[in-house]
C-alpha cells in the first residue's frame, strides 16, 4: 500500500511539474492603462488564446495608470490615449506605436431624444463643460437645435476622475475649438474641471453610468462604450462646418489624413480634422514598451500577439466600431518601430 502511495504522489508531482512547465511556456502576456481600447484588446485576447494557447492579462485602469506600471516595470506594455513626448520616450528607453483608431463622443442623459437628435458645436459645448451654459434650455442650444423642445433642465458635467487618455482627447479637442477652454483649462490627462456641477468617474466604465444615473448629465467617452450601453448622444459640427455622428467612417475619415511619422513616438493628433466626413474628436491608442526589455521573451510574446491582431483582428475592431490600422501602417510599424525592441 505504501509502495501504492508513493507511486500515486510521484505521478501526480510529475504531472503538477508538466503543468507547470505548459504554463511558464504558455506564459500569459502583461499590459495596463487606456480604458477607451479595453473593449477591442478584451476581443482580440479573447480570439488570440483561442488561436495560441497564450492569453493576455490587461488591466484596465486609465492611461495614467498604465504609464505608471509600464515605467515601474510591472507590466511587458503600457498603454495610453495621451501620446508621450519625443523626448521621454528616449528619456525612459521606450518605443511608442498606435494599435487602433476610435472616438471621443459627448453624451447626454436627457429624455424625449434620440441618439443624434440633438447638435452642438465644439464651442457650445465647450461652454457646457465651462459651466458657462448651465441649462438645457439655454438660447445657444436652442438655436442649434430650432424645432427642439429642450427641456428647462439643470446640465450635470461626468469627467474622468482619474488620469485618463480620453480625458486629454476631449481637452486637447476643446482646446482647439475654444480659447477660453484653451487659456483657462488646457488639455491634459487630468485637469480641473471649471463647472460647479460636475461628478467624476473613474474609467470610461465609471463616465458612462455616472451619465446614465443622473438625469441632465452631459459627460464624454469611447464609443464602444455608447454601443455597449445603449447611450444617448450629440451630433457634433467639425471642422468643415457638417454635423457628424460618430461611427467607424467617420473616425476613419479623420484619420485618413494622418501623417504618423511626422511626430516623434507617432503621437499624431487627430482632433478637429479637415474632411466632410471627418469625426472632430478621433484618435489613437498607443501601447509603449521598452527598447530594452527586462523580459526579452514576454516582449516578445507581446509582440507577436499585436502582430497577430494587426493580421486577424480587423473584424473584431470593425464590429465594436474601431478602425484597424491599414497594413500599409502596421507594415511601417514593425519595420521602423518593432525593429527597435530587443529580441
Amino acid at each position: 500500500m505504501n509502495t501504492k502511495r508513493t507511486l500515486l504522489k510521484t505521478v501526480a508531482a510529475a504531472t503538477l511539474a508538466t503543468l507547470a512547465m505548459g504554463t511558464a511556456f504558455a506564459a500569459d502576456i502583461t499590459g495596463a492603462g487606456a480604458t477607451f481600447p479595453f473593449p477591442v484588446y478584451a476581443k482580440w485576447a479573447e480570439a488570440y488564446k483561442a488561436a495560441t494557447g497564450t492569453g493576455l492579462n490587461y488591466q484596465s485602469i486609465g492611461s495614467s495608470g498604465g504609464l505608471k506600471q509600464i515605467r515601474a516595470k510591472t507590466v511587458t506594455f503600457g498603454a495610453s490615449d495621451a501620446p508621450v513626448k519625443g523626448a521621454d520616450l528616449d528619456k525612459d528607453g521606450m518605443v511608442q506605436f498606435p494599435a487602433i483608431v476610435g472616438g471621443t463622443v459627448p453624451v447626454l442623459n436627457l429624455e424625449g431624444f434620440k441618439p443624434g437628435e440633438l447638435r452642438v458645436t465644439g464651442a457650445v459645448l465647450a461652454d457646457m463643460f465651462l459651466g458657462k451654459i448651465t441649462k438645457w434650455n439655454d438660447a445657444k442650444l436652442a438655436a442649434l437645435n430650432p424645432g427642439k423642445k429642450l427641456p428647462d433642465e439643470n446640465i450635470t458635467v461626468v469627467h474622468r476622475a482619474d488620469g485618463s487618455g480620453t480625458t486629454f482627447n476631449f481637452t486637447d479637442y476643446l482646446s482647439a475649438v475654444s480659447p477660453e477652454w484653451s487659456s483657462s483649462v488646457g488639455k491634459g490627462a487630468a485637469v480641473k474641471w471649471p463647472a460647479a456641477s460636475s461628478v467624476g468617474g473613474k474609467g470610461n466604465e465609471g463616465v458612462a453610468a455616472n451619465v446614465n444615473r443622473v438625469k441632465g448629465a452631459v459627460g464624454y467617452v469611447e464609443y464602444a462604450y455608447v454601443k455597449k450601453n445603449g447611450m444617448n448622444f450629440m451630433q457634433l459640427q467639425n471642422a468643415d462646418g457638417k454635423y457628424v455622428s460618430p461611427d467607424d467612417k467617420t473616425f476613419a475619415a479623420a484619420a485618413a489624413g494622418a501623417d504618423w511619422f511626422s511626430v516623434p513616438g507617432m503621437g499624431v493628433s487627430m482632433v478637429n480634422a479637415k474632411g466632410a466626413e471627418a469625426w472632430p474628436i478621433s484618435t489613437a491608442s498607443f501601447i509603449l514598451m521598452y527598447k530594452q526589455p527586462g523580459d526579452k521573451v514576454a516582449s516578445a510574446e507581446a509582440l507577436k500577439f499585436f502582430d497577430w491582431a494587426f493580421k486577424n483582428g480587423k473584424k473584431l475592431a470593425s464590429d465594436l466600431d474601431y478602425v484597424p490600422l491599414p497594413d500599409s501602417l502596421t507594415d511601417q510599424i514593425r519595420a521602423k518601430v518593432w525593429n527597435q525592441v530587443a529580441k
